[in-house]
């Protein structure tokens, strides 16, 4: 049930679609059904695709393993709706599916969507456009005219290592002409260096049909490299851009539970649920989402990079793609993904939701804030939630100022400005981070992994409860006891003795004391 894989390009999500209605088309088992004393041939009930689909969307690397089983639900309803399925007697078009016995089938018409397609005449004007607007970026007045054909985003490696050259002949014969570069000169290079190398990460003979460059706006990036804190996040010129200082104040609260007291918490059962409501419906009333609709198809073509074996290219290409946004996007980002991350790390975190675990209740309550569509688009829930649970692991790398970046950007502005090469021999850009691509293993393997590393996980939370000293020592008990009802035989196998528990809280064993042991009597005989 692994995913086939689906290229990148344009409506990726309408791809992933069409994947995964075939996969369930072809792959969900269909039997006889009894129902009001009545039998249906090749059908199935609602609670059986259920269970078929969440194996299949866990086991996709599009979605992974966070799905739930209520998205899921979701999905098929989505389904009926859009007619993928009906029910037994034909009907469909509503979203009345729950996990139950309800029976359905599958129509005889095709469910899989066409792409949209742009009308000829309009596609071959964008290409020029495109084609006009990439001369327009990569030609510089220090450069010839024939350098920005060859020196465009389609080159081979042998390809560009002649251009290389011949490039810095024409500086060299160049070198009287030293002109001064123009502020637009430095926003084309970064505008230039950027995207290049976000083709170079994401391994794409084109970055045409998942960006148009018309959109990437240089000024957010130069703010975004040079305006940032101590610890890596956007500092704002312009505060009314900001978030609120109640919602700042909000976050703060959380994400430092139960040590922030800036707010003179109230101590009432349930202010943190307030405190998390309040959060949730500031960035759910956002005009757009804080990746914008402009880059949705970008992020959504790096989520198929999302496997095991290719997380340092999700990594890097994520870092670059993130420093496209508006600045007031990309602080609002960093802030809500430290918050999420420490809060779904937090063990003092009190439940805020009766049936969902802290991490799941992020990823479900802001992965439509963080990406979405602009248009309703069916698969927008599970594609952001497994967006956003990869930023919540890794938003420290992903959200940092990439140095290789600003070295390669000086460094062309300065074959620019002077206009020749000291060293011939010295490449145009810094060399990209190198990537170790590990082998592919199974997928018994890759599950055999994942829960190695999830019970070191579990193990260290224990290891943290047991040398948490500010801790009292009845809350401790409590909850290593809680631990133990949970996880038993790690629990097991950190204290496999009632003793090593005991010396934990400095008690004594209890041993009970052995009962006296009485000497039977020895009864003489009466006789003589």
């Amino acid at each position: 049930m692994e995913s086939r894989g689906v290229p990148p390009g344009p409506y990726r999500a309408t791809k992933l679609w069409n994947e995964v209605t075939t996969s369930f088309r072809a792959g969900m088992p269909l039997r006889k059904h009894r129902q009001h004393f009545k039998k249906y041939g090749n059908c199935f009930t609602a609670g059986e695709a259920v269970d078929w689909l969440y194996d299949l969307l866990r086991n996709n690397s599009n979605f992974g393993p966070e799905v739930t089983r209520q998205q899921t639900i979701q999905l098929l309803r989505k389904f009926l709706k859009n007619h993928v399925i009906e029910d037994i007697k034909g009907r469909w078009g509503s979203e009345n599916v729950d996990d139950n016995n309800q029976l359905f089938r599958f129509p005889a018409t095709s469910p899989l969507k066409t792409p949209p397609r742009r009308h000829p005449e309009l596609q071959r004007n964008n290409i020029e456009n495109f084609s006009k607007d990439k001369d327009s970026i990569f030609k510089l007045r220090n450069l010839s005219r024939r350098t920005p054909k060859k020196h465009g985003l389609h080159l081979s490696q042998e390809k560009a290592e002649k251009i290389k050259h011949e490039i810095i002949n024409e500086y060299q014969e160049n070198a009287a002409d030293n002109r001064e570069l123009s502020q637009e000169d430095v926003e084309e290079v970064w505008k230039y260096v950027i995207l290049i190398y976000l083709q170079t990460i994401l391994g794409v003979p084109s970055l045409e049909e998942v960006i148009n460059p018309k959109q990437v706006i240089p000024q957010y990036i130069m703010y975004n490299m040079a305006n940032t804190s101590k610890h890596g996040v956007v500092i704002l010129q312009n505060k009314s851009d900001d978030l609120p200082h109640w919602v700042l104040s909000a976050m703060k609260c959380l994400a430092n539970w139960p040590r922030s007291n800036d707010m003179n918490n109230p101590t009432y059962v349930g202010f943190e649920r307030d405190v998390f409501r309040t959060i949730a419906d500031y960035f759910l009333d956002l005009p757009e989402p804080l990746l914008t609709f402009e880059y949705y198809e970008l992020f959504v073509n790096i989520l198929g990079l999302l496997q095991p074996h290719l997380e340092r290219v999700a990594i890097d290409a994520l870092q670059l793609c993130c420093l496209l946004l508006p600045p007031p996007n990309r602080r609002k980002l960093q802030l809500l993904m430290r918050m999420i991350s420490r809060m779904s790390q937090n063990v003092d975190m009190p439940k805020l939701h009766d049936a969902m675990g802290t991490r799941s209740l992020m990823i479900h309550t802001f992965s439509r804030c963080v990406l979405c569509c602009a248009e309703e688009v069916d698969l927008d829930e599970l594609l952001a939630g497994r967006l956003v649970s990869f930023l919540m692991d890794h938003h420290q790398e992903i959200l940092q100022v990439p140095s290789y970046l600003q070295t390669a950007v000086e460094k062309h502005l300065d074959y620019l400005k002077k206009g020749h090469i000291e060293n011939p021999g010295d490449g145009l850009f810094a060399p990209l981070p190198t990537y170790s691509y590990c082998k592919q293993i199974s997928a018994q393997e890759f599950d055999e992994q994942k829960v190695s590393t999830s019970q070191a996980a579990i193990a260290e939370l224990l290891e943290n409860i047991i040398k948490n000293r500010s801790l009292p020592l009845k809350e401790k008990r409590k909850k290593l006891k809680q631990f133990q009802k949970e996880y038993p035989l790690i629990y097991q196998k950190r204290f496999p003795t009632t003793e090593s528990e005991a010396a934990l809280f400095g008690d004594k064993p209890t041993i009970k004391q052995p009962m006296l042991i009485l000497r039977k009597p020895k009864f003489r005989s009466l006789r003589y």
